[in-house]
């Protein structure tokens, strides 16, 4: 599961988004220094980043934001008027979205799981559906939870049991009407999460391995040729949509 790292100075909001985050979308993780926020952020698969900003830490935002821009960060709270040039920073230091405690705290969640990195990849792989032609109820469904749920490789058994079928209706329902295999398609998503990550400067390949939980660099490698045809270091430039584009014209089916 995908974790929010938090450093918040008001438990009161800490208590709000996590409350406010649904039971299938990301976990909040507490951070009490920026140090300990960096720990997460090359330990752990992040969706976004939720902060109480402070002057102090404004050239680390920056930094933050120039290393990892596609990991979105969330301002978070007791904003009040004189308080206009630090949001002005936060505006120049590219956060996603202001979070003004006492104010939003019941929208605190859907605003964070709006901006994350979830959403940026399902927006990308929106014509997953359609290309790989996912018609029927239970293939979608399959698609959405596959989307969401990349950091680690699902078993087909766990997955069925999610979807409350068994192993083997899902499997035949799943690749019906020359769909591609389930277990490709488990393999396609998380390969089109690591061309997201590295598209992050301060992603580098160990790091993605490490964060998606492959065996090994070798092990991704091998996965990412099997998915799109390329090598891990052409990830980051073909991208989710890249790599789905790929894997539609021709890699579907495995090859004997």
């Amino acid at each position: 599961m995908a974790a929010v790292p938090a450093l918040l100075e008001s438990r009161a909001a800490l208590l709000a988004l996590r409350r406010g985050l649904p039971r299938s979308g990301p976990r909040v993780v507490t951070c009490r220094t920026l140090a300990g926020l960096r720990r997460v952020l090359e330990t752990r698969l992040v969706d976004a980043v939720v902060l109480s900003p402070q002057p102090a830490w404004l050239g680390e935002l920056g930094e933050l934001r120039r290393r990892l821009p596609g990991i979105p960060v969330v301002a978070y709270g007791p904003f009040r008027p004189d308080d206009g040039e630090l949001l002005l920073a936060c505006q120049r230091n590219g956060v996603a979205a202001v979070v003004v405690e006492g104010v939003d705290d019941p929208v605190a969640g859907e605003l964070v799981v709006r901006c994350s990195v979830t959403a940026a990849r399902r927006r990308a792989l929106a014509d997953g559906p359609r290309l790989l032609g996912l018609t029927e109820p239970l293939q979608r469904e399959t698609w959405d939870l596959l989307v969401r749920e990349v950091e680690r490789p699902i078993r087909t058994l766990s997955l069925a049991r999610r979807l409350k079928v068994s192993r083997e209706h899902l499997s035949r329902q799943f690749g019906a009407g020359g769909a591609p295999n389930l277990k490709r398609v488990i393999d396609l998503a998380r390969v089109a999460c690591a061309a997201q990550l590295l598209q992050n400067p301060g992603y580098r390949i160990a790091t993605v391995v490490r964060l998606l939980h492959f065996a090994s660099s070798s092990h991704l490698a091998g996965t990412t040729r099997r998915i799109a045809s390329v090598g891990p270091s052409a990830l980051a430039e073909l991208g989710p949509r890249g790599v789905l584009a790929a894997f539609a014209r021709g890699n579907t089916r495995s090859r004997l």
